[in-house]
């Protein structure tokens, strides 16, 4: 799709659908049509990510087994600091968690499909802990180097 320069965003109703025709926007003089151009872009490839981050959410598997995404995380010393300061009841629903899902793998089962974890249901429970004790351990190696 080729834009001559005389033609502007109030000429246009349409956007381009696809990345080749914004090099051929470079040439013309048209920056708000380039702008909603490059904004409908961004929002298809927006859907786009959300899509293929649910499909690999369902792909990685652990959700089938009722985990969610911070259940399966290595479990170095930041994060067992920050499993230390979390509140009891979501300690004890990762537990939980956890165990279900070491039972299920046992019996080589997956729980039905009602009970799957749904990628918008999992949540960063533990992440703001985990940044927190990073955030310690820095600012204490900081201050042992004084």
């Amino acid at each position: 799709m080729f834009i001559s320069k005389s033609q502007c965003l109030s000429c246009h109703s349409s956007v381009p659908k696809d990345v080749s025709s914004l090099f051929d926007l470079r040439s013309t003089g048209c920056l708000l049509f380039a702008i909603q151009c490059l904004k409908s872009l961004s929002a298809q490839t927006g859907r786009l990510l959300l899509g293929f981050r649910k499909w690999y959410y369902n792909l990685c598997g652990f959700n089938k087994l009722g985990l969610m995404y911070e259940d399966t995380i290595y479990e170095n010393s930041d994060v067992k600091e920050a499993l230390k300061r979390i509140p009891e009841n979501v300690y004890n629903d990762r537990i939980f968690r956890i165990k279900r899902a070491l039972d299920l793998s046992m019996k080589h089962q997956i729980l039905p499909k009602d009970q799957w974890t749904k990628y918008e249901e999992d949540y960063a429970y533990l992440k703001p802990y985990v940044d927190e004790v990073i955030r310690e351990r820095k600012e204490r190696e900081e201050w042992m180097k004084k």
